[in-house]
């Protein structure tokens, strides 16, 4: 289907790409020229959900800030012994 350019130079994105990617109100649109034809990348807008707690299941011990440093070294080797 073919659409036209608006009296603003708008052009509608069809609802079955929008929705197939996921386009709602509030993305942002990044324009790029290519040769003879523009690509469009669509950014979506930063989330205003809170992340506090998501890894609360995966926390097992409390660590105080004095042991904080020690505690976050052997996290990162532990994690290089895994990979």
């Amino acid at each position: 289907m073919t659409y036209s350019v608006g009296p603003k130079g708008q052009v509608v994105i069809a609802k079955e790409i929008r929705e197939r990617l996921g386009i709602g109100p509030g993305w942002r649109v990044v324009q790029r020229l290519v040769g003879d034809h523009v690509e469009l990348h669509f950014l979506p807008p930063p989330h205003k959900a809170s992340l506090k707690g998501l890894l609360r299941d995966r926390i097992r011990a409390n660590v105080s800030e004095e042991a904080w440093p020690e505690a976050r070294e052997r996290a990162w080797r532990a994690s290089w012994d895994e990979a």
